[in-house]
């Protein structure tokens, strides 16, 4: 990791639902026009997902799912940036790496797909390992730590072994603290200013905080000035990236700081 520039991951969420784009990128003309946006502003990996995973969602079918993402990755995948699959299922990893795609992005870390892991063994791909406790729906509920950053650190552990059984290469795994999922704004602040002890584990760590509720603000985009902020805090931390809605405030950054 030493030397080498902190990657910028943009969202692309092709859902009707997302917490802080919902509806905005949810046909195939504008997330496609959202990504070649992104593109031009330098992203590094563009991020798409067909799944709201914020607080309190409804899950869609696979079907759904995979309807929303596959034919914007076949036509961004063209472009030669790589493209990440956000997604729990197995299913939609395999048909998204087979239609372009060249990392998955899984927020469950394994736990929502007993064949999330031997699939991306099988596909060779990098992996984002997520902390989760629990679907949208009762995620908040799970939000009971004595010691966050210990326990986040002990069950990301429990999953990246079970990566490894799986047959992942551990030069694959990137992991993922998981801010705001079962996690109130106390915690992610914690996660946040004890980082150390997570990039301790030894593997590329990204980043998810752009524009969660625990930043301030009323609204979604009222957080982008914080996001921003937090990005240029996190410059000096030597991670592997940040994932987030705007791409050239945080872009502009790194090549500053480069």
């Amino acid at each position: 990791m030493s030397g080498t520039q902190m990657k910028i991951m943009g969202i692309l969420n092709v859902t009707p639902d997302s917490f802080a784009d919902g509806g905005r990128h949810d046909t195939y003309e504008k997330a496609v026009a959202r990504g070649l946006e992104m593109i031009s502003e330098g992203v590094d990996i563009i991020d798409i997902g067909g799944e709201s995973t914020r607080p309190g969602a409804t899950r869609v079918s696979a079907a759904e799912e995979q309807a929303r993402v596959i034919p914007v990755i076949e036509k961004l995948a063209q472009s030669g940036v790589p493209i990440s699959i956000d997604t729990m299922r197995a299913q939609t990893a395999e048909l998204a790496i087979t239609a372009g795609a060249s990392i998955v992005n899984d927020v469950s870390g394994g736990l929502a797909d007993d064949l999330m892991h031997e699939t991306v063994a099988e596909m060779g791909c990098p992996y984002i390992l997520m902390h989760w406790r629990g679907h949208s729906k009762d995620m908040n509920n799970r939000a009971l730590y004595d010691d966050v950053v210990k326990e986040v650190i002990a069950e990301l552990s429990i999953q990246i072994e079970a990566a490894l059984r799986s047959g992942i290469a551990k030069n694959n795994l990137i992991i993922d603290p998981g801010l705001g999922f079962a996690k109130d704004a106390p915690h992610n602040w914690e996660i946040l200013d004890r980082l150390e002890e997570i990039i301790e584990l030894g593997y590329p760590v990204l980043i998810g905080a752009s524009r969660k509720r625990f930043l301030g603000g009323e609204t979604p985009d009222e957080r982008e000035t914080a996001t921003i902020e937090l990005t240029k805090s996190l410059l000096a931390k030597n991670i592997w990236g940040v994932r987030v809605h705007s791409v050239s405030p945080h872009k502009n950054l790194v090549l500053a700081n480069g």
